[in-house]
């Protein structure tokens, strides 16, 4: 299959390439910059332009670009470029996409379990309706701007990832970090519910959306959603660290401003398309997750 993909440099999308190109598919990367080699392809997101010729003969798109949530304090400048990221270039994409004389048959474009917001213990599924925040909107106009790929009959699937976990990148890095200098405390109360995935699930399930049936949103998380302790406490006990100084919430307001309320969050996510699909998680478990992403 011949592959497009955004966001190539990021942590999924870095992993994402090197694993379909290992199994024998064409990837061709789109960047800002200008094209190194022949299996780049320069688009503008905000500018609303695509080199249309670079994506001819493309099957499959999957479109992971857009300003890192965790990376800066939100002030409004920032907020605006979250946001502007995630609409602007799904819809310079997907004006792209749709003006191929042939459309790629599947579109997995990018989104995040930040569309529930803060829902305490109720189990949220693939048929749950939107929370309230900044985040929740954000992730509203991020996956409607992908819907005209549907009306000319490109499959288009949303994965709705967790908090992926992995070594080198992403969130997780900073809690890795923490866990190492043994102060991995739980974060507010510590009851929230995080729900996890690692990298190698994650990258499994956009295979899976890439050739199978699947359409709308996918929540992309383990079967196993945890507390925001247990969490803590399975990555610091997998490097044989403590986990007992906590982070109250006052302290992680002030250190992380308005992105502290989404840490502190409560999604209790259960990826019930994927297992309708048959799929197989390599990490079903916490301690299995904390242990390949520490190396134990």
């Amino acid at each position: 299959m011949k592959v497009a993909v955004t966001g190539s440099h990021g942590l999924i999308g870095s992993a994402l390439v090197e694993r379909l190109s290992a199994r024998g598919d064409e990837v061709v990367k789109l960047v800002r910059a200008t094209p190194s080699g022949p299996d780049e392809v320069q688009w503008d997101p905000a500018g609303g332009s695509v080199d249309l010729d670079g994506l001819a003969g493309v099957e499959g798109v999957v479109h992971l670009a857009g300003a890192g949530v965790g990376d800066h304090r939100w002030t409004a400048a920032y907020k605006r470029e979250i946001r502007d990221s995630r609409a602007l270039g799904t819809r310079t994409l997907v004006r792209a996409l749709t003006s191929l004389e042939t459309p790629p048959r599947v579109l997995v474009s990018g989104s995040a379990m930040g569309y529930y917001g803060e829902r305490g213990e109720e189990i949220l599924t693939e048929q749950s309706g939107p929370g309230a925040g900044f985040l929740v909107s954000v992730v509203e106009v991020w996956e409607a701007e992908a819907a005209p790929a549907a009306d000319v009959g490109i499959r288009v699937v949303h994965p709705r990832f967790g908090l992926v976990m992995a070594p080198n990148g992403g969130a997780f890095k900073q809690l890795l970090l923490l866990a190492k200098l043994g102060l991995a405390g739980p974060m507010g109360n510590g009851r929230q519910w995080w729900s996890w995935v690692t990298l190698p699930d994650a990258l499994a399930a956009l295979e899976l959306m890439l050739d199978g049936d699947l359409t709308g949103p996918v929540n992309v998380v383990g079967p196993e959603p945890a507390r925001n302790i247990d969490v803590m406490k399975a990555v610091a006990g997998a490097l044989h660290r403590p986990a007992l100084l906590p982070a109250p919430a006052f302290a992680l307001k002030a250190v992380l401003g308005e992105f502290a309320g989404e840490v502190l969050a409560s999604q209790r996510v259960d990826p019930g398309k994927l297992r309708a699909a048959g799929f197989r998680w390599e990490h079903d478990t916490l301690a299995k997750a904390a242990a390949w992403t520490t190396g134990q």
